[in-house]
């Protein structure tokens, strides 16, 4: 079980790992601090999802030492190759998983919660779990993981999507272009009810989409409900071009969100 030490010591690790990449010029010191706030944000998010479906405080420890390691590789990956685009340099999670292992991070938990932490990160960018895993405990913990990963996410990238251009952040787009168009193979995903996949992206229009249709792999109602609660779908529609295609989109999606809330109750 993780305990309260086991937690302290890896907030300390962590802010020591985080100071490591602070050297470097004005952007990497941007993008740095963009990646230590997020993580932060995610374990705020993490709680109230965790506190909202009744978790114990030893279930709270656990998803907050998955959240804080879960974009270790992350200031790794934006130092080597100045993106956070894993289909332009390489895959974070693997990465962060690398570094945990080099620096003996997770030797002084148990195998049964070694092996919890790992799966949940390898898991946490992945389109969907692997349809093979069945153990409850990975499972709850990577949804999850993937869950309050995803409200930050849709924080992040709205925000940058209303920046005044001067102000914007470019790595948060990962280099996709800006289009007043869609990939039409982005566009039937979406309307199908299907998770859209990433090898389709072409422009931040279709990345617009892709976040959209997270609704699709939101795993509990307190994430559903902070969806609605903050209008994350109707900002992503106000931030698409003002044509019948993304209504259509929009209205796919917030009818499945609407779907799921009513069952839910």
């Amino acid at each position: 079980m993780v305990t309260v030490q086991d937690v302290r010591w890896l907030r300390a690790w962590f802010t020591d790992h985080v100071a490591e990449y602070m050297t470097g010029d004005a952007d990497l010191r941007r993008n740095m601090r963009l990646k230590d706030t997020h993580t932060a944000r995610v374990g705020r998010e993490a709680l109230m999802v965790a506190r909202g479906i009744g978790l114990d405080a030893a279930s709270l420890r656990m998803i907050g030492t998955i959240v804080l390691l879960h974009d270790v590789g992350r200031f790794e990956q934006y130092r080597r190759h100045r993106t956070f685009s894993d289909a332009q340099s390489e895959n974070h999670a693997k990465l962060t998983l690398a570094i945990l292992r080099k620096k003996s991070v997770l030797d002084r938990f148990t195998p049964h919660d070694r092996s919890i932490i790992r799966r949940a990160i390898a898991y946490h960018n992945l389109p969907q779990i692997p349809p093979g895993v069945t153990n409850p405990e990975v499972l709850l913990f990577s949804r999850l993981m993937r869950d309050a990963d995803k409200l930050d996410i849709l924080r992040l990238v709205i925000n940058y999507y209303n920046a005044h251009p001067d102000k914007k952040n470019h790595a948060i787009a990962v280099g996709l272009r800006e289009s007043s168009d869609f990939t039409p193979e982005v566009l039937a995903d979406l309307l199908a009810g299907r998770i859209v996949r990433s090898a389709h992206l072409r422009n931040q229009n279709d990345f617009k989409l892709l976040q959209m249709g997270w609704v699709y792999d939101m795993n509990f109602v307190p994430t559903l409900k902070a969806v609605r609660r903050r209008k994350y779908l109707e900002k992503l529609r106000a931030a698409l071009p003002d044509v019948p295609a993304a209504d259509a989109a929009y209205a796919t999606v917030a009818a499945v969100l609407a779907r799921r809330l009513r069952e839910e109750a």
